[in-house]
């Protein structure tokens, strides 16, 4: 029984109807609504509020309708049908064998970024043969709920209640739709973020960048390809670097633009050998300079600071909140950065100052430009005391070092850090070593020791927001710290990385793919905050929170199960299972305690409405 609106005279009135199978004229059966109360005219009930017909069908199946007088109809009230099932041995259906369901939330949430269309329409226009956007979700889910390989990924298809991918297939079409996707990489990218804007509000008056990066389990980097006069035609993307897991293998990089809401924006990859201050402009035409952002700041680390990028924020008419290095700063700023004066102090532990300041700095085309900046320097007492821990062995052995060189053997690894520290003078100038461990009392330069650790728990950012206040300049530039968790999740719970598929173009398509199911999961995340039902516990200046953890999610979607029982009934799986039902509240599932047929699950998955 459910709630039917229908016209008399044009005028619309809700009633009760059962849906009956009946007969047609040519004898097949057919559905037909057979009316059971005659609730009255919309206008009469309608409490001006948005959806009232969708939430009058919701509080109906409930139990508890917003029109007192049709209770006695819900399902509640009417009496309990029982079930009769029968099993004989040795039938294989007395083994139980639940599938998953969950997929049917993920695939709600493909479609609202516009995902289903956009597969769907360029495969008619390419002429492809195969079933590209089942392939893509298989991806996409994989990588959500199991990450294996490729392949592995095309045998899980079976995992799922329906299958992804039907009819007959071949499974090395995952690397045709790799293609397809790296072909498609940018118009994707755009798809998901039109869909972002128009669907879920959101804000990119902050815009953060970062770089991490994706090792290989190889042992040789990637040649560069080149032509007959050594010049460089294809430059390999499987490069050596600085790996952030201090891994000696080759690398990719990934440069990753994520709003406030901490949903991804795009992505881009770069050869493993590159630097993170050059990706940004690079980042920053491919996928933000030709869009219609409004003005937006542009969040970053230290890594990225410096004048080139900074002109090409402002002048594609945009601003900027980077941190910038003390220690690679010149003695004046140093001075003025470590001095007493002007520090305003809300405790013991935490002072700023800040001041605008006129330079003449060289832009990316190394033309000599003004710029005004605002110049902020804070000092947190735990900053200070984290980069005392994380330096107590080193600095201990510098001490060691010093009291009693005769006693210790320099590591090469040992050497290139204690480098430094060194006196120039007593440096090997062509390859940098010790010369003399003997002689390391000399050649340890406590000037440079005590520089090092004055550096403690002083952080000083540069921004074009003049009028900015200094405290909310820290807080924005506190936000950049959540998209380390992103990254985390996307080497832990998606498992990104070690990377498997070679291909440049794979590796681009991989990394989207990724990037996709990220945004995903931070969907799931954010309608879990919104809905409010976790306790929201969000950093001052930051909009977004995760509400569960991303292997939280994870470990909950794979319970959500169904089973299939004899007469093609289903029955659901670990539905009380409190993250899993904290995601079902979140989204307004409702699981009733009854066994469902096909035509119930596909309402399920119709009734989900994925963007506030």
């Amino acid at each position: 029984m459910f709630i039917d609106v229908f016209k008399n005279s044009g005028k619309p009135y809700l009633r009760l109807v059962n849906s009956v199978k009946v007969k047609n004229a040519a004898g097949k059966k057919v559905s037909q609504k057979r009316a059971v109360l005659n609730i009255g005219p919309l206008d009469k009930y309608d409490d001006g509020m948005p959806d009232y017909v969708e939430r009058l069908r919701k509080s109906f199946k409930a139990g508890q309708p917003l029109i007192d007088f049709i209770e006695p109809y819900c399902e509640k009230h009417a009496p309990l049908k029982r079930y009769n099932f029968h099993y004989t041995d040795g039938d294989p259906a007395c083994i139980g064998n639940p599938k998953l369901f969950s997929h049917v939330l993920l695939e709600r949430i493909l479609e609202e970024l516009g995902l289903n269309y956009f597969f769907s329409s360029y495969k008619g226009f390419t002429k492809l043969q195969y079933d590209v956007y089942s392939f893509a979700k298989m991806m996409i889910f994989g990588r959500l709920l199991n990450p294996v390989s490729k392949l592995a990924t095309v045998k899980q298809n079976g995992d799922y209640y329906e299958p992804i991918i039907t009819d007959g297939y071949n499974p090395d079409n995952i690397y045709d739709t790799l293609d397809f996707i790296a072909s498609n990489h940018d118009k994707i990218i755009r798809r998901m973020n039109t869909n972002l804007m128009k669907k879920s509000d959101r804000n990119t008056d902050i815009i953060f960048y970062d770089v991490t990066n994706f090792y290989y389990e190889i042992e040789d980097p990637d040649e560069d390809e080149t032509d007959e006069d050594g010049t460089v035609l294809s430059q390999g993307l499987r490069k050596m670097g600085v790996c952030k897991e201090e891994r000696k293998q080759p690398i990719v990089q990934m440069g990753l633009f994520m709003d406030s809401n901490g949903l991804p924006i795009a992505v881009s990859c770069f050869p493993g050998n590159t630097l993170d201050h050059l990706t940004l402009k690079t980042a920053l035409s491919k996928n933000i300079d030709n869009t219609e952002l409004s003005r937006f700041i542009l969040i970053a680390d230290r890594g990225i600071c410096n004048y080139p990028n900074i002109f090409h924020v402002t002048d594609n008419g945009n601003g900027y909140i980077m941190a910038k290095s003390l220690l690679k700063s010149n003695a004046a700023e140093r001075e003025w950065a470590y001095s007493d004066d002007g520090f305003i102090c809300e405790s013991d532990t935490f002072k700023y100052k800040s001041r605008t300041v006129r330079k003449t700095v060289k832009d990316e085309h190394g033309q000599s430009r003004e710029i005004t900046e605002k110049v902020v320097i804070y000092w947190s007492e735990n900053f200070a005391k984290r980069g005392l821990k994380e330096n107590e062995s080193f600095l201990e052995l510098l001490d060691r070092l010093m009291e009693t060189p005769e006693n210790f053997r320099i590591t090469a690894v040992q050497a290139k850090s204690l480098r430094k520290f060194l006196d120039k003078n007593m440096v090997n100038k062509n390859t940098g070593e010790i010369i003399n461990s003997s002689e390391l009392r000399a050649m340890i330069d406590k000037s440079k020791v005590e520089a090092y650790t004055k550096n403690f728990g002083y952080y000083q950012l540069v921004t074009s927001e003049l009028t900015m206040g200094e405290k909310e300049i820290i807080e924005k530039y506190h936000g950049l710290s959540q998209i380390e968790n992103q990254f985390r999740i996307m080497k832990g719970d998606l498992n990104t990385r070690p990377l498997f598929v070679r291909n440049p173009e794979h590796v681009k398509a991989h990394l989207l793919i990724c990037m996709i199911a990220l945004t995903v999961m931070r969907i799931i995340q954010n309608r879990v905050v919104s809905s409010g039902v976790v306790p929201s516990a969000g950093q001052k200046g930051v909009s977004w929170t995760m509400g569960l953890s991303g292997e939280r999610i994870q470990s909950a979607l794979n319970k959500w199960q169904v089973e299939l029982l004899p007469g093609d009934y289903f029955k659901f799986m670990n539905t009380a299972d409190p993250d899993l039902k904290l995601i079902l509240d979140a989204f307004g599932i409702n699981i009733p305690l009854k066994f469902f047929r096909r035509a119930d699950l596909k309402q399920i998955k119709t009734n989900i409405k994925n963007f506030m």
